[in-house]
């Protein structure tokens, strides 16, 4: 599943392709959960020890969510492929998310996107049963599919026999056509190339999810009234996320139009104050810190191309140290290319920006890498306020 944005924190666990891998603490209470559930199934089937039980299904439940970062990082590099930024990966309690700084442009690129993730699920299925089938032939990796006790199953067997069916399941369920699952975004990339509309095939696509999202509540319900089975607990609140988010898809998609010809260069200070890099340390005290109070400055070369940030705590600390003579290209931050963005850059795409959120603005640079402007996090603000405002109010 790929979302714009995405605003949870989360515990960073890894970085893939400089992608961010992170996972809430709701995953490690899932997590958990599954260990239980498992432990206690393959107990049974591999008529085994406890430790050989609980040790198979640790390392089923830890490969399984690494199957869903390999489903997601199907969609995160799709969508970098299509020139869209990726924040990270995180996993949590239904499984796990992209976080995409924007929705795509057309149709084809909406539906390369959610389809790179079902693509990756499906290698694995076809993996997973090969390896099977090769371990143990097909007759034993049936009676581990269908965890039959008193089978005479290696761990090992078990073990991708039970990752084939748990990502044929995802499969599956992610093809279902409801809005925000990945069958969704395929409906929705479908409606669009039929209707050219893509907030009315957002409607669409998320009507489908809304309807799904009650059925999946109406049968949860179903199976604590009439089986008495407290499971239906989890279809319930799946089925609520799922008709949240079609909503919210809507919602966001709606406020995208209406953001759709607003640049950064509309709304950036064209004339930012800039320390050259071959200023010494003391003359950018005097000159800029002290003269103009502003916690940080962007540095340019003698060409105006922007290269770095330096902060007032770096200029003072090496005034203290005596290094004064030393120039700001010395002791700056270097840019790392996550500080800079194109003049021309649609604002929607700077909403999920995090070094926006944590240095408060982002530097405007022309296609030489010119420094233009500076574009604040209040400046961004004032635009989504009028954005979301009441046409013809003030």
């Amino acid at each position: 599943m790929s979302t714009m944005f995405g605003g949870r924190s989360s515990v960073q666990l890894a970085r893939v392709f400089g992608i961010r891998i992170g996972a809430s603490t709701s995953w490690f209470v899932v997590l958990f959960f599954f260990i239980f559930l498992l432990s206690r199934s393959f107990r049974d089937t591999l008529n085994s020890s406890d430790t050989t039980a609980y040790a198979t299904a640790v390392a089923s439940a830890l490969l399984f969510f690494f199957s869903i970062v390999l489903h997601e990082l199907g969609h995160a590099l799709a969508a970098r492929r299509e020139g869209i930024q990726t924040f990270g990966i995180d996993l949590w309690f239904f499984g796990g998310v992209a976080k995409l700084s924007r929705d795509p442009d057309t149709p084809g690129a909406e539906f390369r996107i959610a389809i790179a993730g079902p693509l990756v699920t499906l290698a694995i299925v076809l993996v997973t049963v090969g390896a099977g089938i090769g371990l143990a032939g097909s007759q034993d990796f049936e009676d581990a599919v269908l965890l039959r006790a008193g089978a005479d199953i290696s761990p090992a067997v078990l073990l991708v026999s039970w990752l084939a069916t748990i990502n044929v399941a995802l499969l599956v369920f992610n093809l279902v056509p409801a809005f925000p699952l990945d069958g969704g975004r395929i409906a929705r990339a479908a409606a669009w190339k039929l209707t050219g509309d893509r907030l009315r095939a957002t409607r669409i696509s998320a009507t489908l999810g809304q309807g799904f999202a009650y059925l999946l509540i109406g049968f949860g319900i179903f199976e604590i009234v009439a089986l008495g089975s407290l499971g239906g607990l989890w279809l319930i609140v799946l089925g609520w996320f799922i008709a949240q988010s079609a909503r919210a898809a809507v919602a966001q998609t709606a406020f995208s139009e209406r953001l759709g010809g607003v640049k950064v260069a509309d709304i950036m200070d064209a004339e930012p104050v800039a320390i050259p890099a071959a200023t010494t340390v003391s003359a950018a005290l005097e000159d800029f810190f002290l003269r103009y109070r502003y916690p940080w400055f962007p540095v340019v070369n003698a060409h105006g191309t922007f290269v770095g940030l330096v902060t007032q705590e770096r200029i003072e600390g090496a005034e203290r140290a005596g290094d004064g003579t030393r120039t700001i290209g010395e002791v700056m931050d270097p840019d790392a290319g996550d500080w800079h963005i194109a003049q021309d850059t649609p604002i929607e795409d700077v909403l999920g920006s995090e070094p926006l959120r944590r240095i408060g603005a982002l530097m405007a640079v022309d296609p030489e890498g010119q420094l233009r402007g500076v574009v604040t996090i209040d400046q961004v603000r004032r635009a989504l306020q009028s954005a979301v405002a009441p046409a013809g109010s003030a």
